[in-house]
C-alpha cells in the first residue's frame, strides 16, 4: 500500500481507479480520461495534487543561496506572491528537478517539487544549505488541489467568494494568500495548459474545500488527463522528459536558463558552459495511425533520437509526443517513429500542441 493524500476517502468513494504513482496511492481517473480531459479544456476540473511537497526557504541568505541553488534567477522576482519557474541542477548541468518558486521577500521563499523526487531534492537542498544563514522547511502537513479549466476560476470564486478580492488580479505566475485560511494559499498557476488556480491549504481543510468546490460543479480529474493535458501544453514531465543525465537545453529549458547576472555562479553553470548540446527538444505530430509513447526510436536524417513522452491527442484528434533529436532537423520535416518494429511517419513541430483549448498545430 502506498502513502495516502488527505483526499484518499473522497476518490475511492468516487469510484477511482487508484494506481501507485511516485509511491502514493493516486486517481488515474474516475470512469473515463477522455471525458476528464475534455472537461479541463471545455470547463473546470480539480485534481488532487497533495503528493507534491511544498519547501518553505527563510533566512538572511535565502535569496543568495536560491541564486546558487537554482538556474532561473530569482533575484528577479520583485512582487509579493510572484513566482518562476526553474530547474535544480547538478554539477554535471543534468537536470535534478523543476520546480516552482514563490518570493514572498528576500529572506522568505516557498519551493515546490515534484513527488518522485522529493526526498532526493530535499537532501540536496540541505547540503547545499550548509554554508547559509537559511532555513529549509518540509511542509508534508499541507495538501494541494489543481482547479483548471476556462471556467475554473469563476466557479473557484462562486464555491469560495471571501477569495476573490485577494485572487482576481493575481497575474499568471503570481500567488495571494487565502483570507481568513491559515496556511492557504492560491496560485495562478497550473500543469494542463488552461487557466485556473493552484490551491495550498492544511490537508485537514481539504476534504472540506474539494466537496464544495465539486458542489459547484468542478469535476475531479485524475493523473490519466493530467497527462494528456501536460503533454498537449508541452509542459515536461520529470523522469520523462528529462532527468540528471539530460541538459536542461536538451530538454526544451533553455528559456528557464539565466545567464543575465555574469557574476552569479549557479551550480551546473560551468557544465552548461562547456557542454553543448548534442540533440535538441521537438514536438511530433503522428501523419500515419498508430499510437506514440515514450522511448521509442525517432529515426531522421541526421541520425536517430528518441521519444520521450507520447500520447494520443484527445484535443487534437491524433497521436503526438515530445521527443529529443538531433540538430539539424527543421520544423515541418518528415522523421519516421519505429512503432512495434514499423516505420510510420511523422511530422516535426513545435512542441507545444495546445494552449487555452485552441490548437496550435497548422495542419498541412
Amino acid at each position: 500500500m502506498g502513502k495516502r493524500t488527505p483526499l484518499y476517502d473522497a476518490h475511492v468513494a468516487a469510484g477511482a481507479k487508484m494506481v501507485d504513482f511516485a509511491g502514493w496511492d493516486m486517481p488515474i481517473h474516475y470512469g473515463s480520461q477522455l471525458e476528464e480531459h475534455h472537461i479541463v479544456r471545455r470547463d473546470a476540473g480539480m485534481f488532487d495534487v497533495s503528493h507534491m511537497r511544498a519547501v518553505d526557504v527563510q533566512g538572511r541568505d535565502a535569496q543568495a543561496w536560491l541564486r546558487k541553488l537554482v538556474a532561473n534567477d530569482v533575484a528577479k522576482l520583485s512582487l509579493p506572491g510572484k513566482a518562476l519557474y526553474s530547474c535544480m541542477l547538478n554539477p554535471e548541468g543534468g537536470v535534478i528537478d523543476d520546480l516552482i518558486i514563490y518570493f514572498f521577500s528576500p529572506t522568505k521563499y516557498r519551493v515546490v517539487v515534484n513527488a518522485g523526487t522529493a526526498d532526493k531534492d530535499l537532501a540536496w537542498m540541505h547540503k547545499q544549505a550548509e554554508n547559509f544563514d537559511v532555513s529549509v522547511t518540509d511542509r508534508p502537513e499541507l495538501a494541494m488541489i489543481a482547479v483548471q479549466g476556462p471556467n475554473a476560476r469563476a466557479k473557484f470564486w462562486a464555491a469560495f467568494p471571501d477569495t476573490r478580492g485577494a485572487t482576481e488580479n493575481l497575474i499568471v505566475f503570481q500567488a495571494a494568500d487565502w483570507p481568513g485560511m491559515a496556511d492557504g494559499l492560491v496560485a495562478r498557476t497550473g500543469y494542463t495548459g488552461e487557466d485556473g488556480f493552484e490551491i495550498t491549504l492544511p490537508a485537514a481543510q481539504a476534504p472540506g474545500v474539494w466537496d464544495k468546490l465539486k458542489a459547484v460543479g468542478i469535476v475531479p480529474i485524475g493523473l490519466g488527463a493530467r497527462d494528456t493535458l501536460r503533454l498537449e501544453a508541452g509542459m515536461n514531465l520529470y523522469g520523462s522528459d528529462m532527468d540528471e543525465t539530460t541538459l536542461p537545453t536538451e530538454s526544451g529549458l533553455t528559456w528557464t536558463l539565466d545567464f543575465k547576472d555574469e557574476q552569479r555562479d549557479f551550480i551546473g553553470k560551468s557544465a552548461l558552459a562547456t557542454r553543448q548540446a548534442q540533440r535538441q527538444f521537438v514536438g511530433l505530430l503522428l501523419e500515419d495511425r498508430g499510437v506514440l509513447r515514450s522511448h521509442q526510436q525517432v529515426i531522421t536524417k541526421q541520425g536517430n533520437g528518441e521519444t520521450t513522452s507520447g500520447s494520443f491527442s484527445p484535443t487534437l484528434q491524433r497521436a503526438i509526443a515530445l521527443a529529443r533529436v538531433p540538430l539539424g532537423i527543421k520544423l515541418g520535416d518528415e522523421v519516421e517513429v519505429l512503432i512495434r518494429e514499423k516505420p510510420l511517419k511523422a511530422r516535426v513541430v513545435k512542441p507545444n500542441f495546445v494552449r487555452h483549448g485552441k490548437a496550435l498545430i497548422q495542419e498541412n
